[in-house]
């Protein structure tokens, strides 16, 4: 099931961050790896993202994120 979010942080250098889900449910980890995008992958504080939530080996993470600005058509 798609999750729609707003990115709590993300660090460029060490590739990762959260994004608190908008239903206010979890706050979940994202990988650089998880975004779906052309050339860098990154995600900046405050924007609204599109993703899917699994269990990771530490907690909730996303999957498949995408920038809303991408998402909509």
């Amino acid at each position: 099931m798609r999750r729609s979010g707003t990115v709590k942080w993300f660090n460029d250098q060490k590739g990762f961050g959260f994004i608190a889900l908008d239903d206010g449910s979890a706050e979940v980890f994202v990988h650089h790896t998880a975004i779906q995008a052309d050339g860098f992958r990154s995600l900046a504080e405050g924007e609204k993202v599109e993703l899917d939530v699994v269990d990771g080996p530490k907690g909730p993470k996303a999957e498949n994120v995408v920038k809303q600005a991408y998402f909509r058509t």
